[in-house]
């Protein structure tokens, strides 16, 4: 992972959920919540930042966050004590997770996956890491369907990148199917560009 970017969103971190909140409510409500009620058993979670989805889970999910921010964890840490929850957290890599191959039933990554360098093979990383029958659940925000808006998009995307590594023209939906995944859910909202994302690892 690149430690630029790293030392930028450990700068970023006090200020995150403040300068979300705003995003959270208009373009993503209710996604968090989408995502994190289709969890099943061990979950892993990719990206889990400040640990804005641990109160969303169902009862009874064991929940290991990986992040490659220490101050995001931290903020998850503080997050998760205040909530009485027992999660794991684990600093490292999305395009390399330090977990052995079929560790978790399920697999969560909101708002993350346009952070990561080389987001293919982060998704890649997401399907070995999952034991067969196993659930992939994504929601982020994507590149539009709709000209004008992409336009606009790709323009943001030239800013918002070299800010902070955040793309925002990708659109995970082909590279979950590459990886092998079966989808069985895709919505997309927000004039195209918000995208929620259920699938599955085949048993066979």
């Amino acid at each position: 992972m690149d430690e630029h970017l790293r030392a930028k969103w450990n700068k970023y971190a006090p200020r995150y959920d403040r300068d979300v909140d705003l995003f959270e409510r208009l373009q993503f409500g209710g996604g968090r919540e989408w995502v994190c009620s289709r969890a099943e058993g061990d979950v892993l979670e990719v990206a889990i930042g400040t640990g804005l989805n641990l109160p969303h889970y169902p009862p009874g999910v064991r929940v290991t966050g990986l992040d490659f921010s220490p101050a995001m964890l931290d903020r998850a840490r503080a997050r998760a004590a205040e909530l009485g929850l027992d999660v794991t957290l684990r600093e490292g890599d999305a395009q390399a997770l330090p977990f052995a191959d079929a560790s978790f039933d399920t697999v969560v990554c909101t708002l993350g996956l346009c952070g990561v360098p080389d987001d293919r093979a982060a998704i890649a990383e997401m399907h070995r890491v999952l034991r067969p029958g196993g659930k992939l659940l994504l929601l982020d925000h994507v590149g539009s369907d709709r000209t004008p808006v992409n336009l606009v998009q790709r323009l943001l995307d030239k800013i918002t990148v070299r800010m902070l590594g955040d793309h925002q023209t990708r659109r995970p939906l082909p590279l979950v199917r590459e990886a092998g995944f079966t989808v069985q859910r895709s919505e997309r909202l927000k004039l195209g560009t918000v995208e929620r994302l259920a699938a599955v690892k085949p048993t066979a």
